[in-house]
């Protein structure tokens, strides 16, 4: 099977995917700068699976000022651009375009600090969230929220239908909302500090740790075929 037939498989789902009165679907037909949210993610997906990760980072949610105007996860259009991109992921040459709307806020912080640490340790592996769309307090959609337990219900599905595309077996939660979705799941992973907030010592200090326990082997890979 092609990669591109999973992959786009898996954006369209996320598309489909029904936000509640107080999210955002970022991805779904209702704007057209969602297209090229949704060309993003692609894109980052499937140069992802060129590099083959074996570890999947479960964080939160998308931030206003993140993934909700670039359609990346843990990323913010200094990154988009290739202007802070350690890894060689992005930019416009790779076909990256930001949404018209992604000037409008300032950049995501946590998304610059997140890149540093994992070029820091040298380790790339497969970004997402416990819930990926844009929750946000009722009737103020750039603003953030940590997401209801239905939420973290809802995003379960997808977070495990990239691990199957990929074939990853190693999970970390970042953060306890990334922990508790990976507990519905019925699985046990290791915890890391979410890098927000001054967690950027702890979570490159929780990564380190792990990473030197060998988190970064290839687990048992499920099958990689895709059942969307």
């Amino acid at each position: 099977m092609s990669a591109k037939k999973p992959v786009r498989a898996f954006v369209e789902l996320l598309a489909r995917t029904e936000a509640g009165p107080a999210s955002t679907n970022f991805f779904d037909y209702s704007d057209a700068g969602n297209a090229l949210r949704r060309r993003n993610l692609e894109l980052y997906l499937l140069e992802m699976l060129e590099r083959r990760p074996s570890v999947l980072l479960v964080g939160e949610a998308p931030g206003y000022r993140g993934m909700r105007m670039t359609g990346v996860p843990f990323s913010n259009p200094a990154i988009i651009e290739g202007r802070a991109d350690p890894f060689g992921l992005f930019g416009p040459g790779r076909g990256f375009v930001l949404p018209p709307d992604a000037g409008i806020v300032a950049a995501e912080p946590t998304a610059t600090v997140m890149w540093d640490v994992l070029a820091e340790l040298g380790f790339l592996p497969l970004l997402w969230s416990a819930y990926p769309l844009h929750p946000h307090q009722p009737g103020r959609p750039l603003s953030n929220r940590t997401p209801s337990a239905a939420e973290i219900r809802a995003g379960l599905p997808l977070w495990q239908e990239l691990a199957r595309i990929f074939g990853i077996g190693n999970v970390v939660a970042v953060g306890n909302i990334g922990h508790r979705s990976v507990l519905a799941g019925g699985h046990s992973a290791p915890k890391v500090r979410h890098p927000a907030h001054g967690g950027k010592v702890k979570f490159r200090e929780g990564l380190r740790e792990l990473l030197a326990a060998g988190i970064d082997e290839p687990a048992a890979r499920p099958q990689t075929r895709s059942t969307v």
